[in-house]
């Protein structure tokens, strides 16, 4: 009995689109939760730059406690105002920054890792992508959270560098916690 090569293409076809859909489910079935914590930060991040931009206006300034403050202002540099006066170059350099490292993320949060880590580059990236809407949108960052003692202001921030500072948190745990591995250590895939 001979087998045709149509045949045996055919099968091979299968089997090969088989394995390429299971390669992709099983790479989504990954990254979509961890997608979704960066698309939550990226909401919540938003919604509340919204606000402050409707009710807030530009420099209005609400105490709340006698150490923090809401405020309404923008920074069209980066982290402490890095940048900030460099004449208007910066805002695109900045966006094409935060999307390339944006992609990086995204792509990074397919492969299995442990669960803080992976939570860690899923709020970095739902913060870069808060922050980089500002610069397409806005021009500048939208800040609104300012911390203070007495007359010693921190540098006014938003969600979105909540969400990278704690996503910077969980990597540095996730990397300690690799150095001591437990059973209690949780992969993604």
């Amino acid at each position: 009995m001979t087998v045709s090569s149509s045949v045996v293409d055919n099968d091979f076809k299968f089997y090969k689109n088989n394995l390429m859909t299971k390669k992709i489910a099983n790479w989504l079935t990954r990254a979509l939760p961890w997608y979704g914590l960066a698309g939550a930060a990226l909401l919540i991040d938003q919604v509340t730059k919204y606000a402050t931009v409707f009710y807030m206006t530009y420099g209005t300034q609400i105490r709340i406690t006698t150490f923090f403050n809401l405020v309404h202002v923008r920074n069209e540099g980066a982290a402490f105002s890095f940048l900030a006066d460099a004449g208007g170059w910066q805002r695109y350099f900045f966006i094409a920054v935060a999307l390339g490292i944006s992609v990086y993320l995204a792509l990074l949060l397919r492969r299995d890792l442990a669960r803080l880590e992976a939570a860690g580059y899923a709020l970095i990236l739902g913060g870069a992508l808060g922050n980089v809407t500002d610069r397409i949108l806005r021009g500048s960052v939208v800040d609104f959270l300012d911390f203070h003692i007495r007359s010693a202001h921190w540098p006014a921030f938003n969600l979105a560098d909540v969400s990278i500072f704690l996503g910077a948190a969980c990597i540095i745990g996730a990397a300690l916690i690799a150095k001591n591995p437990t059973a209690d250590d949780q992969r993604t895939g």
